[in-house]
């Protein structure tokens, strides 16, 4: 059904998509049916004293599907909504998450349908021998220890809720230690190796000297291969100067590797120590994928960019240069570099009115002499079948390239009657000369701009960026102009922006559905305070494997919130169901969380081992999801456990408040007095 699905959708089969599938979140519906069903069974028989026929089966399996339907679809709902927040996602994090959060949502609809259809029926026909209402050993054990720390959580609720709510607000000066990023780095097993040279740098000495760098990687043991890409190619998808080469680095595997060489960032030291010794050139060591990635999103190569923007070329290179020296006294910058506004070889004409007049000649004839013999004038055609050239003709290359040369070439003065036209040398009219001009001018929103841009080397995004927001803004800028930050920073902002609004929309939406499921305020309320504990125990795990809050991670917490959720609704389920039958508060709550142990556990702990997998990865792509895991696994540890604590000292406290406040309005109203006959 969820292949079907995603056919119908237009869901690709990815990484995400198909490698983020956790069965043990599928299987939570199925396991709540099955433990009632078994327990139906199980009191059946001991009430027959005999094995149930077939038909005795499905009656009990179909009554025990009818009492967990509301509690399953409201579960399975809250699931669903939870996951609702990745297909608000846009741009690259859209990309990534939305096919994920389309497969799983099909495949829990999909489960959730069997669980209420064939699971039944299938455990009345395979389940024929005698059932016993036993637990197995690792319940019992852990269901004898559970009773008594239950006993006193209600017999004293408030240490609970109070140990529960510390653990909740250490969580947020913890939160604000972890580091940021848009999506954990990728491991693309090879290496891209940017250089960029002067401007004025011809296309064969740009090649040549790449060339020497090819070599120089080349001979590093551990390289398979090194190849490059200079300029722009025929096919200009990728517009380029002949200044700037792409090197793309084929490693070996790892295993054959030299001695000394154990990760990634060892062979990075080395190929930058092998082309230090090149000169005239500037590089930046990155990834293929990667280098593309942050090149198609914002704009510019690096991993972190500051956007200047203003008018005056000239102040905008002198500051950014300036926030390249504050940039690179920053730990964590690699491959610092500005763009390169400047450079490029110009050839200055600078014509001498005065000359031109003295000889009789006119501005324009002398700026067309220089036009016609350096770019060259249309003098004919020439036709080759249906094809038809323009012929050009400028003076020779030879010439166009030596400076004594131009000044050399001919001007023609103006006829005179009876005379032979006589000719000047351009010097005599026009000062020339080589200069240096702008090598390139880039806009964005009608604004000149200019990029410092960077990658970073163990260091975060988020945390990178604060200290050096802080320290660029001691950089003093000209009069109306700003700065703007980009690269995966950038991302990173909007999609956190996003989940700001989204996220708490999604949360209102899920305490919605509690008060439809439980019919009351109160005991809505009483579950939905278990979520912020189940995301307090994914952050801690964030902090305790070290790794950065980034948009997976993100993910992970928001299917955090939906398993909890549904534990504790479960376990409500049980507890309003025994009020109802005219048990109190107290036996209500303990008989319903000693039933639904087993169940929470279950919920709690399959899911968990279902992500398991992706958490231990250690293939390409791995990176993206083991955030996504580790938050869920270690969440749901922590949901789980404190469901089973704290869930029944706050229903102790929430629900006899209701039922205080209901008594003393019923001893508060006065009956009403019959009237005089």
């Amino acid at each position: 059904m969820m292949a079907t699905g995603m056919n119908t959708f237009g869901v690709p089969g990815n990484l995400m998509s198909l490698g983020a599938l956790d069965f043990g979140l599928i299987v939570d519906g199925a396991v709540i049916i099955i433990e009632n069903c078994l327990a139906r069974l199980a009191h059946r028989q001991e009430h027959e004293g005999r094995l149930l026929t077939l038909n005795e089966r499905l009656e009990e399996t179909m009554h025990a599907s009818q009492e967990m339907i509301k509690p399953t679809v409201f579960g399975q709902a809250i699931i669903l909504l939870s996951f609702a927040p990745l297909l608000m996602f846009t741009g690259v994090e859209g990309k990534t998450f939305s096919p994920m959060a389309i497969t799983i949502m099909l495949a829990l609809f999909s489960a959730f349908i069997l669980s209420l259809t064939l699971v039944p029926a299938l455990v009345a026909l395979l389940i024929r021998g005698r059932v016993a209402e036993k637990e197995v050993w690792l319940i019992r054990k852990s269901k004898d220890r559970y009773l008594p720390l239950l006993d006193k959580a209600l017999a004293r609720p408030m240490p609970f809720i109070a140990g529960g709510l510390a653990f909740f607000l250490v969580a947020f000066p913890v939160f604000g230690l972890l580091g940021s990023e848009f999506i954990p780095q990728l491991d693309e097993k090879n290496l891209a190796v940017a250089s960029t040279r002067v401007p004025s740098v011809s296309i064969d000495q740009s090649l040549a000297m790449q060339r020497k760098v090819e070599a120089a990687v080349a001979e590093l043991p551990e390289v398979e291969l090194m190849f490059s890409k200079t300029g722009t190619a025929e096919v200009a998808t990728d517009p380029m100067p002949v200044n700037v080469s792409d090197g793309f680095v084929i490693l070996k595997p790892e295993d054959e590797w030299p001695a000394g060489v154990d990760s990634k960032a060892d062979v990075v030291e080395r190929i930058e120590k092998a082309v230090s010794g090149q000169l005239g050139q500037v590089y930046e060591v990155s990834q293929p994928i990667e280098l593309r990635f942050n090149e198609l999103i914002s704009g510019v190569r690096g991993d972190v960019a500051i956007k200047l923007y203003g008018d005056d070329l000239d102040k905008m290179s002198q500051t950014a240069n300036e926030m390249v020296e504050v940039l690179q006294a920053i730990p964590g910058a690699a491959s610092v570099k500005a763009d390169q506004v400047g450079g490029a070889p110009l050839l200055d004409v600078e014509l001498d009115r005065a000359m031109i007049a003295r000889y009789g000649l006119t501005v324009k004839e002398v700026a067309d002499t220089v036009a016609t013999a350096l770019g060259g004038r249309e003098s004919g055609l020439l036709y080759e079948g249906d094809r038809r050239y323009d012929i050009a003709v400028r003076v020779p290359d030879a010439t166009r390239v030596n400076l004594d040369d131009i000044r050399a070439l001919p001007v023609l003065l103006p006829e005179e009657p009876g005379e032979i036209r006589q000719q000047i040398p351009l010097s005599l009219v026009a000062n020339i000369q080589l200069t240096e001009g702008l090598n390139e001018i880039r806009r964005e929103n009608g604004k000149r701009r200019v990029v410092v841009q960077l990658n970073l080397e163990d260091r975060d995004a988020g945390s990178f960026v604060e200290e050096a927001q802080a320290k660029i803004a001691q950089v003093e800028l000209p009069a109306g102009y700003y700065l703007e930050w980009g690269g995966q920073f950038e991302n990173l902002q909007a999609a956190t922006a996003r989940l700001s609004i989204v996220v708490p929309l999604a949360f209102v939406a899920i305490f919605v559905l509690l008060f439809m499921a439980l019919g009351s305020a109160g005991r809505a309320a009483a579950v939905f305070l278990t979520l912020p504990l189940g995301l307090a125990g994914g952050i801690f795990t964030l902090a305790l494997t070290g790794i950065n809050f980034s948009v997976s991670a993100a993910v992970g917490l928001i299917v955090l919130a939906g398993v909890s959720v549904l534990n504790g609704l479960v376990v409500m389920t049980a507890i309003r169901e025994r009020q109802e039958h005219g048990l109190p508060l107290v036996e209500a709550i303990r008989e319903g969380m000693a039933e639904k142990m087993r169940a929470v556990i279950m919920t709690g702990f399959v899911p968990a081992i279902g992500f398991i997998p992706m958490a231990i990865a250690t293939g390409t792509g791995a990176e993206v999801q083991k955030p996504l895991a580790v938050t869920v696994i270690g969440g749901l540890i922590a949901a789980t456990v404190l469901t089973l604590l704290v869930l029944p000292s706050i229903a102790k406290v929430v629900l006899g408040a209701i039922e205080n406040r209901r008594r003393k309005r019923d001893e508060n109203a006065s009956p009403i007095a019959p009237e005089p006959a």
